[in-house]
């Protein structure tokens, strides 16, 4: 990922622009991981995906891919 902003598509099809805080990657899973926020939404709530080579992003949801997400979030706040 290469900017700060991304577009995500939404369930009804519509396309959100989101700001990135960060990427990383696991070299453990090998995968690479962007949080991001709507700058729109007052409560600041992170969204978190992997993504490939091709900035494919891949919802996450296995819990211990979560934990780890939630810690290293955590050490960047």
């Amino acid at each position: 990922m290469e900017t700060n902003k991304i577009m995500i598509t939404e369930e009804d099809g519509s396309q959100k622009e989101m700001e990135i805080l960060f990427t990383f990657d696991d070299e453990s899973r090998g995968k690479s991981y962007v949080l991001f926020t709507d700058p729109q939404d007052a409560e600041g709530e992170v969204f978190a995906c992997s993504y490939d080579e091709e900035g494919t992003m891949i919802p996450v949801d296995d819990p211990e891919e979560w934990a780890m997400i939630e810690e290293v979030f955590g050490a960047f706040v």
